[in-house]
């Protein structure tokens, strides 16, 4: 029923639903882009107009009942570093995570585990 809800109030404000990837609403008008991205009842808000990207979060508070939690650090595993160029999606603490839980913290590290070049092959063999 959230969906339901959430989908009725994005559409009224002027967004559209994606039929590729249905958790992605998209708002563009005139020279304004807006990317909402839902995951259960986390909701992550982009765009290139800063005051437009607070005025529909004024909207979805009328609403709903939501928390903003600030800038974007962490989403489904995945690290989100701000840089002076842009931002840099990392999953280097998803994977330490990994590591870790499966007692493999201190292996060493290695560039690939087959040698350069190496081809496989399989070899057939005979049914009677």
């Amino acid at each position: 029923m959230w969906n339901e809800e959430l989908t009725a109030s994005l559409t009224e404000y002027g967004f559209k639903q994606s039929m590729n990837d249905y958790s992605l609403y998209i708002f563009s008008k005139n020279s304004i882009f807006i990317a909402l991205l839902v995951y259960v009842d986390d909701i992550i808000i982009t765009g290139n107009n800063i005051s437009e990207v607070e005025k529909v979060k004024h909207f979805l508070k009328t609403k709903f009942m939501i928390k903003d939690l600030g800038e974007l650090k962490y989403f489904l595993g995945i690290e989100v570093i701000k840089t002076k160029d842009g931002m840099c999606l990392s999953q280097r603490k998803y994977c330490l995570d990994l590591l870790n839980e499966f007692g493999m913290l201190g292996c060493k590290p290695i560039n690939t585990p087959l040698e350069i070049n190496t081809v496989l092959a399989s070899e057939a063999t005979e049914h009677d």
